[in-house]
């Protein structure tokens, strides 16, 4: 039975690690908090007290964990867990984290007889129940097809973008688009408000018309309601993708005027204000009274 190793428990973490529990793995896990893992503990997970105690053995070590930060010290700390990993295991980085670190992870593991491969997620936490998430994958294509049977129990789109570090640009691309979105839909909620609109009105009309994309279906009514259960994505988490972005836009399109620049500055507001509650709460940073 081929072992995964399942580094963070985060919303999108846990249904991803039950997966590998479905699909007959067997499966270690770790987390900054235990209690996290207690429910997958109970369905047959192995607790790991690090990293490397996750690592060890495992065919395949697969992180998901909040930023370059945390991603740095899960693979290559004191108790990271290259330090235990067999040689030629995978190594799946299905967070986001900013280009060039995918690239110094790829450069540092494989140096020391590691295969990484940039794997980050697109789809809403209850699509991991299901298998469901999207996978914007940057590998040489034959580490890719070592990877499928490990990718195959999460995700049921694999888009390969080309080599290490091209999923993660495209993940950056896919997530700063959607902050501009959120923020600018923000601003016209308000504007509308200020301006005496028939709100249930605008909601249909933002949800129907020209400018609705998924993140504007998705947060027009909410916005308008100030309805915020169900949070998926938070201010905090928006803010590092868009600051990422915004950091690779830089060094591609230099002298551009970059509308990500605002969008980032948005969610540093939200951030500070509400850095754990749901992004569309940036409604009530841009309504509120000065």
């Amino acid at each position: 039975m081929a072992k995964v190793a399942f580094i963070g428990l985060g919303r999108m973490g846990h249904g991803m690690a039950g997966r590998y529990l479905d699909a007959g793995f067997d499966v270690a896990v770790w987390n900054r908090s235990k209690a996290k893992a207690e429910d997958l503990i109970a369905r047959g997970a192995g607790w790991a007290n690090s990293p490397a105690d996750a690592a060890d053995g495992a065919d395949a070590i697969v992180t998901m964990v909040a930023d370059d930060e945390a991603s740095r010290s899960v693979w290559l700390g004191a108790d990271g867990a290259a330090t235990r990993m067999k040689p030629g295991a995978l190594a799946i980085e299905c967070s986001t984290v900013s280009h060039q670190h995918a690239l110094d992870m790829a450069h540092d593991l494989r140096g020391r007889g590691f295969v990484y491969i940039d794997c980050p997620v697109t789809g809403l936490p209850e699509a991991t129940a299901s298998g469901k998430l999207t996978l914007l994958v940057g590998a040489d294509a034959a580490d890719l097809e070592r990877a499928k049977p490990y990718l195959a129990p999460i995700g049921n789109v694999v888009r390969h973008f080309g080599a290490v570090g091209t999923g993660t640009v495209f993940k950056l691309i896919n997530n700063l688009m959607g902050a501009v979105q959120i923020a600018s839909l923000a601003e016209g909620v308000a504007m509308a408000e200020q301006a005496g609109l028939d709100m249930k009105l605008v909601a249909e009309a933002l949800g129907t018309g020209a400018v609705a994309s998924p993140q504007v279906i998705r947060h027009s009514k909410r916005m308008v309601a100030r309805d915020f259960t169900g949070a998926s994505f938070t201010a905090s988490l928006r803010h590092k993708d868009a600051m990422y972005a915004v950091r690779l836009a830089e060094g591609l399109l230099a002298d551009a005027p970059l509308v990500g620049r605002a969008a980032v500055e948005a969610y540093t507001k939200a951030k500070a204000a509400m850095p754990d509650e749901d992004e569309g709460r940036m409604i009530e940073i841009v309504s509120r009274p000065k």
